[in-house]
């Protein structure tokens, strides 16, 4: 499928309500208990997610549109949650997402993206050469690849429930190393 900025923008609006839908008013153990060692809980999910709206997606198209290849990105700190995680409830991570994610697609309709500035190049700090469409629809799958994380974190809490129909639940299948 060809990447569609309209299409990305309704399921980018959407991932605070999924998110919301699927956390809110949850037991804590539900939302603070990871899937394995060094694996992130659904509230250090929310926490990384807003860390991205402020320093990832829109930040680096701007560079993009600005400067092109000429300047890399900011590498991202993919610990940059922590002190968020550590400092707000579940629920008002996700409120701070919610308002976080309409800020960023604000912004984003405001740089009235056009079919060649999707094609314009950008600089990755580590992967080198990207483009501006390859970053908007990495924004598309980072969200869809968190969601699933938080259902594979909320998931594995009735892990050793199932009895012997964890052998058909691939989302109970066990973290890959790192």
């Amino acid at each position: 499928m060809q990447y569609r900025l309209d299409h990305a923008k309704t399921l980018l609006a959407r991932t605070p309500e999924v998110l919301r839908a699927l956390l809110a008013d949850v037991p804590d153990e539900w939302t603070t208990s990871p899937y394995g060692p060094g694996t992130w809980s659904a509230h250090e999910v929310v926490a990384h997610l807003i860390h991205c709206e402020e320093a990832d997606w829109v930040p680096r198209a701007r560079i993009i549109l600005q400067h092109g290849p000429a300047r890399p990105f900011d590498p991202l700190d993919r610990a940059g949650h922590a002190e968020l995680s550590r400092a707000h409830t579940t629920a008002a991570l996700i409120d701070l997402f919610a308002h976080a994610r309409r800020a960023s697609l604000t912004a984003l309709a405001q740089m009235a993206l056009s079919e060649p500035d999707l094609d314009r190049p950008g600089t990755h700090p580590a992967f080198g050469p990207v483009t501006l469409r390859e970053l908007m629809a990495t924004w598309v799958v980072h969200d869809l690849n968190h969601i699933a994380q938080v259902c594979k974190a909320m998931a594995f809490q009735y892990g050793d429930q199932v009895g012997p129909w964890r052998a058909y639940l691939s989302i109970l299948a066990p973290p890959a190393p790192r």
